[in-house]
């Protein structure tokens, strides 16, 4: 049995990704943010040790947060965290397990990306910043995991209909949101699981170092 390690799989695109995993016959290991906090180094490093002999045969690198202001009304706080879970804790993930996937000759890593890595909108500098880092740490793995059999690629999903979205927006901005879009709606996020899991399957045997934008046409308006 394939084993894959989420993070951020308690909710909206994560829960969605665990759930197609394991209905595919994957183990699936989705820390909890007492398990693994990836604000805190000494976390990561506690759960780096603690699976060091696992062999996650796929790592699907979902969590992340989205703190939104201008410019001037950024706070360090904010800088440090947003780096901290969408970009260095990733690396460090990678960095942890990327060895057995080595030793084994096979590996899958689906680093989630957003479409504000793809266009961008004000309020979302550090945001898009550390997403478009993410793409560039894809861009390399790809290039250094290929001879193991090991394919990295980045997702970049667009407006899903996900618990946060719909916490965060009435019913009358969901709408606005959906004309918008050339496909008139938000995505699901199951629909954004099964472009994540294919990227992670035995399917896919090629496909390497891609920045895929699942939109609904959004980006090319």
């Amino acid at each position: 049995m394939r084993k894959v390690l989420i993070t951020g799989g308690s909710r909206g695109i994560g829960k969605a990704t665990a759930e197609k995993f394991r209905s595919c016959g994957y183990e699936v290991e989705a820390p909890t943010r007492q398990e693994l906090n990836l604000t805190d180094k000494a976390s990561i490093a506690a759960y780096v040790e603690k699976h060091r002999d696992t062999y996650f045969d796929v790592i699907v690198n979902n969590a992340g947060s989205n703190d939104i202001h201008e410019i001037e009304d950024i706070t360090d706080e904010e800088i440090e965290q947003m780096t901290a879970l969408n970009l260095i804790a990733p690396i460090k993930l990678i960095r942890g397990f990327a060895g057995k996937m080595k030793e084994n000759r096979y590996g899958r890593i689906v680093n989630i990306g957003s479409i504000w890595a793809v266009v961008s909108k004000p309020g979302r500098c550090v945001y898009s910043a550390t997403k478009n880092g993410i793409h560039g740490v894809t861009n390399t793995m790809a290039v250094e995991l290929a001879p193991y059999n090991i394919l990295v690629n980045t997702v970049c999903p667009g407006f899903t209909m996900t618990e946060m979205t719909k916490k965060n927006n009435t019913p009358e901005q969901i709408e606005e949101l959906s004309r918008e879009i050339p496909m008139q709606r938000l995505a699901e996020p199951g629909e954004m699981a099964e472009v994540i899991y294919f990227l992670c399957s035995e399917q896919n045997t090629y496909l390497t170092g891609q920045k895929i934008t699942v939109d609904g046409g959004f980006s090319e308006k």
